[in-house]
């Protein structure tokens, strides 16, 4: 784990994560530090991983992804080896921005968007009907997407 966060850290993450686009002088401005020091301490977060990477969040329905999934899957056999290869066949699929694994009756949570209910029904037959160490799939239409963030809660 990094050094913790101090305030002056937490302050740059806090805005950044509202606007990752500002430059350093803006950010320094925004926050009442010095450009130099924003710069050492971006840095720094992004050695240390406290800084994943930066994204650009796009309105599923400005670009024909006007519907989300959200999807329990239950798999068969929980092998350590099919775990793994369940979760590498997920990272490759486009339609997936989010999956956990998770506690609970469901071993994944996944959320998927599609154009359609019929492009969700091709991608549902492809991943999951044809994996047989899917056990089951439970998943309910997003009627709203009421808040919609990765932003993390900076809180001391």
């Amino acid at each position: 784990m990094p050094d913790a966060l101090d305030q002056t850290d937490r302050d740059i993450l806090s805005v950044l994560q509202q606007d990752s686009r500002l430059s350093a002088d803006a950010l320094a401005d925004r926050i009442g530090a010095s450009r130099s020091s924003v710069q050492r301490r971006l840095k720094r977060l992004n050695e240390t991983g406290v800084i994943e990477r930066e994204v650009v969040q796009v309105n599923p329905e400005k670009v024909d992804a006007r519907m989300t999934f959200v999807v329990e899957v239950e798999l068969e056999r929980e092998r350590v080896d099919l775990l793994d290869d369940f979760k590498r066949s997920v990272l490759a699929l486009e339609e997936v921005q989010q999956c956990y694994y998770i506690t609970g009756h469901a071993d994944f949570i996944l959320i998927v968007l599609a154009r359609d209910m019929k492009d969700y029904d091709r991608f549902s037959r492809q991943v999951f009907v044809a994996n047989p160490n899917i056990r089951r799939f439970a998943t309910s239409v997003v009627v709203d997407r009421v808040k919609t963030s990765l932003s993390v809660p900076l809180t001391d």
